[in-house]
């Protein structure tokens, strides 16, 4: 089963506007979804850049969101616990809550997917989780999932003179 998502920021496979990036305000995009399985106990949200030098590069990790939640609001909290229910995890900027797109200017655009999970489980894990932990806790909990992926190039550094 496929959970749409979508984002009144941008569009699936359209640029991510530089407001939710490291170059603007790195804020989160407001997400919405809807078609979820009936047996859903939490959803879980990664968002990640699968074209980063070193691999995956996770941006964002939130999980047990009840399952009466059906979008977030752009610019969510840093806080390891939100007021509807969810926990944050620790991204690969090493901290908690959404860190935005920040590709090297030199490596051409990039693309971030936003990932969600409906499960069947809430998730015994802390807030701070690293994205490899709620992967193996999600194992065999995963009823669905969507996603949806925008594109991000960091202008190139202008040279003096030029």
């Amino acid at each position: 089963m496929n959970i749409p998502i979508t984002s009144d920021a941008f569009r699936e496979g359209a640029a991510i506007p530089t407001k939710y990036t490291c170059d603007g305000n790195d804020i989160s995009p407001a997400l919405r979804w809807s078609d979820i399985p009936l047996n859903t106990k939490r959803f879980a949200l990664i968002c990640e850049d699968p074209d980063a030098p070193s691999g995956v590069f996770t941006h964002w990790v939130l999980y047990n969101l009840p399952p009466t939640v059906t979008e977030l609001p752009e610019g969510v909290s840093a806080k390891g616990r939100l007021a509807n229910g969810a926990i944050q995890g620790r991204n690969d900027f090493k901290r908690i809550g959404y860190g935005g797109p920040c590709p090297p200017p030199k490596d051409g655009a990039h693309r971030y997917f936003f990932r969600l999970y409906a499960l069947d489980a809430e998730l015994q894990l802390q807030a701070g989780a690293r994205r490899e932990d709620i992967v193996l806790a999600m194992e065999r909990h995963v009823l669905a999932t969507g996603h949806l992926m925008g594109a991000y190039q960091r202008k190139r550094a202008r040279t003096v003179g030029a």
